[in-house]
């Protein structure tokens, strides 16, 4: 395994940040840490990367224990951080140039290891801007070519695609899974559960520290139920209405919005939509949409997770 945690936890004064953590992260797949702010997925990164102590367990990247050997870890990892850490007065050439000599690469190694990424990342175009002058995309490729100037055995993503447009965040989705095919492993963590769910081959769902949910996006999708019935309405009195009508066929706990006034039922593969419709309409619940569709990882999600401050 080319990242190993066994019984990780971190405790910042008598408040656990991450406990109990366990993972085994095969060479050459995408392990996607999901989680509110809070949950533990930063502390989580902070430790793997040997930014951060661990206060209990074990973990080793790359076969490195984190603690005991932490720069035989660096030497082996890249990071693209969620804030931008190219020079914006630099232009891309020269700051991919500028952090392969800071890690040991002569003039001529790190022109050349930088002229290969411009291409890699489709940069050639912008190679003598600047910086501050890319767009929010090419900025990013721009990072997360910077973290493959070492060649890195693992890489760590902080919400690699934040802020992009969906063509941009769609472009570096195909990066990432050349970079995987090329060997690599990645560690990342995302708001977006799509994301997770279309490049990562194992999700964890971490929830105020610990563990709540570990397989992949299609286990976990099932772990909760096949269908979900979304039931949009015109009031909060029917919204209230639908969640108890709803208890009689949910097979799981049912999750409401109260902004877009829509009720989420999971039910049954075999559950027939005419049999709900007629049971809404005994109980004098008028509608106005009703979609069946099958569970997403935001359904997951919703469902073993609380934010920062409450609980469950």
């Amino acid at each position: 395994m080319t990242v190993e945690v066994s019984g990780l936890g971190k405790r910042y004064g008598d408040q656990w940040a991450l406990r109990d953590l366990d993972l085994s992260v095969p060479k050459g797949t995408i392990l996607g840490l999901l989680g509110h702010n809070g949950a533990g997925k930063t502390t989580t990164i902070r430790i793997l990367t040997t930014l951060s102590e661990p206060t209990e367990g074990t973990a080793s990247v790359a076969g490195f224990d984190v603690a005991k050997h932490p720069g035989d870890v660096r030497r082996r990892i890249g990071v693209a951080a969620q804030q931008q850490t190219v020079d914006g007065l630099l232009s891309a050439r020269l700051n991919l140039e500028m952090v392969g000599r800071l890690n040991g690469f002569t003039k001529k190694e790190a022109r050349a290891r930088a002229e290969q990424l411009l291409v890699q990342f489709d940069l050639v175009e912008s190679t003598n801007k600047l910086a501050k002058a890319l767009s929010g995309g090419m900025r990013r490729r721009l990072d997360l070519a910077a973290s493959l100037i070492t060649r890195p055995e693992v890489l760590f993503l902080d919400e690699p695609t934040t802020g992009l447009d969906p063509r941009s965040r769609n472009d570096l989705w195909a990066m990432l899974r050349d970079i995987v095919r090329d060997g690599s492993t990645i560690i990342l963590t995302t708001q977006y559960l799509e994301e997770a769910d279309r490049l990562a081959d194992d999700v964890v769902v971490l929830d105020h520290g610990r563990t709540v949910a570990h397989g992949t996006p299609l286990e976990l999708k099932q772990q909760i139920g096949n269908d979900r019935i979304d039931i949009k309405v015109r009031s909060e009195e029917e919204l209230s209405q639908v969640q108890k009508v709803g208890a009689s066929f949910a097979t799981n706990a049912i999750s409401a919005d109260v902004d877009l006034l829509v009720a989420t039922v999971p039910v049954a593969a075999d559950a027939r939509l005419i049999d709900i419709v007629r049971l809404l309409d005994e109980n004098g619940i008028d509608a106005v949409d009703i979609n069946r569709r099958q569970a997403s990882l935001d359904d997951v999600f919703l469902s073993l997770t609380t934010p920062k401050g409450m609980t469950r």
